[in-house]
């Protein structure tokens, strides 16, 4: 399964950038990518694995859970 790399911009746009078959490169080119953004930005990059790029889009723009950590 391949790798894609998205900006995230807001909470429902999405803007492919690449697919890479490679864990390192993909990660290489995310964070290249991160690099480039503007600090004061809503704007991120993401990456994930994902068998084609309507399920890695469906990924994305699922609504996740928020993670609850019990200090207890």
């Amino acid at each position: 399964m391949p790798y894609f790399i998205y900006r995230v911009i807001g909470p429902r746009n999405l803007e492919y950038i690449d697919t890479f078959d490679d864990y390192k490169e993909a990660k290489d080119s995310a964070r290249l990518h991160r690099v480039k953004l503007e600090r004061d930005t809503d704007v991120i990059v993401r990456m994930i694995f994902a068998n084609n790029q309507a399920e890695a889009e469906r990924l994305l723009l699922a609504p996740r859970e928020e993670r609850y950590i019990d200090e207890g």
